[in-house]
């Protein structure tokens, strides 16, 4: 049996698999985040032992026999975080997350020395790891000159598992620290953020073996032998293992908290003035490039907040196909946006609300806005030459029918619906896991899932909605002049 987890913003995934990937069982474990001022966001890095503690005992009472036999573990992780140890491992403050914005000044300056975006391949963005020990360098400068190891979430995870101090190539190529092409730590970059080399932990390929699970926690749940733990990978580079996007071309559009549009990258080449991440993938000598948006079905969730109502009520509303564009505009920005406006800053708004508008003209500009802003990721992913013919649709939002004819006919390209299954980040740090026990060839293992259905794009209202993509586009500029 093989183990993948997911250590995601609002809870961690487990899940165990066969030699074959076939999932067994699954066990979902949540666990808080801290907002202690506006545009910070922190977590306990004790919360996500506990998670995985929990998920372990639960997979343990269900499926003891199968979990006895596990010879390998890898994982999934939420980017970008900042976990701070000392020389003895102790985590020194909160973990500084992905989606924390606090940093955008000293991040605004590491941008503009051209050696980061020349070796890094990338903006330095607010909510990357490097910028965010600039600020605790200049705001707990006695915590700072404590630190001993810089660890990515999952990678603290590992830790605990291991003992080991270990990264992999995707999730750190996230930190502004790392030579993307050369997929190794910059010395020069390290330097001039204030920082050294033995502050970072060993870097590994997603598919390579890092260590092997402590013989106590082995003896805690049953597990028999030596269990291999294996380099893993950012959570959208772990997702296009789980989804088989590691070919040229390659794509998938994922409607979470965070959307996402992707696409694989058979070579490094960079286009930062774009916004566009280019990142190494989980699987060696491949990158991948991907334009990010940080609220997509958080801007629903938002609005049914504010509604008292649950967010698949308010998607019912607007039932399973699209009839052209509201007159309401929303812009996502409630916390800032990265791709392609690189912009802390900046927040949502709506436009044009009439008097007789109510929850559901309300929760079309929401989806609008949302699909509007991918949009405009699809646009920075063509001007680096990238193009998609097909899409494949993952996470909560592509459940909606309606979204998702909205992105196929905004973006004119078709997505594909998976069949039912767990196709995610865990799955995706299953299938790295049992190629680094087994040494197969990732194309043998991480397979594409069985298409249910494709969702073409809807033609005749195809220029209905280039006008009203047209309206989003002319907002931002002016909403930016008076916020």
């Amino acid at each position: 049996m093989y183990l993948g987890l997911d250590l995601g913003t609002s809870g961690l995934r487990a899940i165990l698999v066969d030699a074959d990937g076939n999932v067994l069982v699954a066990s979902d474990q949540a666990y808080p985040v801290s907002h202690p001022h506006s545009g910070w966001s922190e977590q306990d890095p004790a919360d996500w032992v506990a998670a995985t503690e929990r998920a372990l005992d639960a997979l343990k009472a269900s499926h003891p026999s199968e979990l006895a036999t596990l010879k390998a573990i890898s994982f999934s992780g939420q980017m970008h975080g900042a976990t701070l140890l000392d020389r003895a491992d102790k985590v020194l403050r909160p973990a500084i997350l992905w989606n924390d914005t606090r940093s955008a000044e000293e991040a605004a300056a590491m941008d503009a020395d051209p050696a980061f975006r020349k070796i890094s391949g990338n903006i330095v963005f607010p909510g990357f790891t490097a910028p965010k020990l600039a600020w605790v360098k200049a705001h707990e400068r006695a915590l700072f000159d404590q630190v001993a190891m810089v660890l990515l979430p999952k990678d603290y995870l590992r830790l605990w598992l291991t003992g080991d101090h270990v990264s992999d190539m995707s999730d750190s190529a996230g930190t502004s620290w790392m030579d993307v092409g050369a997929r190794a730590w910059s010395d020069e970059l390290l330097e001039k953020s204030g920082m050294r080399a033995d502050q970072m932990p060993r870097l590994v390929e997603g598919t390579e073996v890092s260590g092997t699970l402590r013989a106590e926690l082995a003896n805690r749940w049953g597990i028999k032998g030596t269990v291999k733990v294996v380099g893993g990978g950012g959570d959208n580079s772990a997702s296009a293992c789980g989804v088989g996007c590691f070919d040229e071309g390659d794509g998938f559009v994922s409607l979470g908290t965070s959307g996402v549009l992707l696409s694989a990258k058979a070579g490094f080449s960079p286009s930062p003035e774009t916004a566009v991440h280019t990142f190494c993938h989980s699987v060696p000598d491949t990158w991948y490039q991907m334009g990010v948006i940080l609220s997509a079905t958080d801007s629903l969730n938002w609005l049914a907040a504010q509604t008292g109502k649950k967010p698949a009520e308010l998607s019912a509303l607007l039932g399973d196909s699209i009839e052209g564009p509201g007159q309401v505009r929303f812009l996502p920005y409630l916390s800032g946006e990265r791709t392609p406006h690189n912009d802390a800053a900046i927040r949502g708004a709506f436009a044009g609300i009439g008097i007789g508008d109510g929850h559901r003209e309300l929760t079309q500009a929401v989806v609008e806005g949302v699909a509007f802003a991918l949009k405009d990721n699809h646009e920075a992913l063509k001007a680096t030459g990238t193009e998609l013919k097909s899409l494949l649709g993952i996470g909560g939002g592509s459940n909606s029918d309606y979204w998702v004819e909205l992105i196929a006919t905004l973006l004119d390209v078709p997505i594909d619906l998976p069949e039912a299954g767990d196709f995610g980040a865990a799955l995706g740090a299953a299938r790295l896991a049992i190629v680094g026990d087994t040494g197969a060839d990732p194309g043998e293992i991480m397979t594409r899932p069985a298409v249910a259905r494709t969702i073409e794009p809807r033609q005749g209202l195809a220029g209905a909605y280039e006008d009203a993509y047209a309206q989003f586009r002319a907002l931002y500029p002016a909403i930016k002049e008076v916020l």
